[in-house]
């Protein structure tokens, strides 16, 4: 008699709490909010949650859309797969922290026809957005990558990206922090109408990528009032028409910057680059910056296409190897229509401002206006005598301090200031074979036993007007 009164009880215990948490379901899917604790989370951060963070988003995307919600706590997943119409909210305490569990991730797969589709699992996510629309990924909670370790991913090292957006329209990512990537925090793939807004991420490798392709290239992203302090370049990527980074502060341990190809359309304004890197490149143990920003389709691999219509305006730079690169290296990419205005950069530790095209087919119409550049100098004579060689795929010493250009059609520079620490004896400006070139209110120091502070060589058509050098270099910033 007592058991069987005990196994009513637990019965209606058990019966009472199936229908409460069913209760609890309906009437936050009434509101358009699906608590991932209503479909059987804990966020105790031991147990792995993939399937009940998916069953929370299927349910959400199965109603037409709203909001999955993630209460303070730490969620250990696998990969979480994002929906048409979702938004996944991260409340302040709410942690999505990626599972060490390899087998537990997904991928996205690239078009057959691309450079990208090679990589395989290269493409594996905490967050996986494939084919879908109008969805957002919003803090102010964090999205811990745990830094998982791969031993057969690249380098030998890298794990799965953080957020992957593949074939995507109208996605939203803002007022999240990211930390610890196992590979990039954010990866854009052919996708559009990508918004990328008051997003932190440290640590990790890149943070931004972006790849398209040449049929296919990545439309309208947007990257503004974000702050980066990446082990990888910040922001990166290739085939992509019209993006607008503004607002952001970009810290790194390898380049602020990076693009690898194509890019039609790009404004870069109201930015703050500086180093060295708050955290380490994972695969050199380097901090150093590199390029504050680094211009070179065809960089790494050959991707044919122009890089055009490009804007850096009202930037700062600090402690970086060089301030900005434009450097063309395959044939079957061209560069034109690129102005740099309002630039002041200080600290510059290795190379100079470069314009350069190591092809057949020139550079186009590049222009530097009202910008001021300290170097830290230091360079000697003997550095001076020596033939620039041919780029790698990060700044490298040059045998000029200040400017230099090579194989290009039309080249201005326009109240442009060029100072050195110390005392160098390397040329301030080379350009050589160039087509056409404007100095106009430059000034920098005259240094001597150099070879002269500017060096032309096989330049067509020059024309200055208030060139000075005899500036000295300006009061140490504290």
């Amino acid at each position: 008699m007592r058991e069987s009164r005990l196994s009513r009880i637990v019965l209606i215990a058990l019966t009472v709490y199936i229908l409460h948490t069913t209760l609890a379901g309906l009437s936050s899917a009434a509101n358009g909010v699906f608590d991932v604790r209503n479909y059987g989370s804990i966020g105790d951060g031991k147990k792995i949650e993939t399937v009940v963070i998916n069953k929370a988003i299927e349910a959400c995307a199965e109603a037409g859309g709203g909001q999955v919600r993630f209460s303070p706590g730490r969620y250990i997943s696998g990969t979480v797969h994002l929906k048409d119409n979702v938004t996944l909210f991260f409340e302040t305490g709410a942690t999505l922290v990626g599972t060490t569990e390899l087998d537990d991730y997904q991928y996205f797969t690239p078009p057959a026809n691309t450079p990208e589709a090679r990589f395989g699992k290269w493409h594996s996510a905490l967050i996986l957005a494939v084919d879908v629309n109008n969805v957002t990924i919003a803090g102010p909670g964090v999205i811990d990558g745990n830094k998982v370790f791969n031993p057969r991913g690249e380098e030998k090292m890298r794990g799965p990206h953080t957020i992957i957006l593949g074939n995507c329209r109208d996605v939203t990512i803002r007022d999240i922090a990211i930390k610890d990537s196992a590979n990039y925090a954010i990866m854009i793939e052919f996708s559009e109408r990508i918004d990328v807004r008051g997003v932190k991420v440290t640590g990790g490798w890149d943070g931004v990528h972006f790849r398209g392709w040449i049929d296919k290239p990545c439309r309208d992203l947007t990257i503004t009032d974000c702050q980066f302090f990446t082990g990888d370049d910040s922001i990166a990527g290739r085939y992509v028409d019209h993006l607008l980074i503004k607002n952001c502060v970009v810290n790194s341990s390898c380049n602020g910057i990076r693009i690898i190809g194509p890019v039609t359309n790009m404004v870069v304004e109201d930015c703050l680059f500086y180093g060295p890197g708050l955290h380490p490149h994972r695969t050199s143990n380097r901090n150093n910056m590199l390029s504050g920003i680094i211009l070179q389709p065809g960089g790494w691999d050959k991707c044919d296409g122009a890089l055009e219509d490009v804007l850096i305006s009202d930037v700062t730079m600090k402690n970086v190897a060089s301030p900005v690169t434009v450097l063309l290296k395959r044939p079957g990419n061209t560069a034109d229509d690129i102005t740099v205005a309002h630039l002041m950069a200080v600290g510059v530790y290795r190379a100079a401002v470069s314009v350069e095209s190591w092809c057949e087919t020139a550079c186009g119409r590049v222009v530097f206006r009202d910008s001021s550049i300290e170097y830290e100098g230091g360079g000697t004579a003997e550095q001076a005598k020596a033939s620039a060689r041919k780029p790698g795929v990060d700044a490298r010493p040059l045998p000029v301090w200040g400017f230099y250009a090579k194989n290009t059609r039309d080249i201005a520079l326009e109240n442009v200031r060029l100072y050195c620490v110390k005392k160098d004896l390397r040329p301030t400006i080379v350009c050589e074979d160039v087509d056409r070139l404007s100095l106009d209110a430059v000034r920098c120091p005259q240094v001597p036993h150099t070879a002269g502070p500017i060096v032309l060589k096989n330049v067509k058509d020059v024309k200055t007007r208030d060139v000075t050098v005899s500036v000295s270099a300006p009061p140490k910033q504290k």
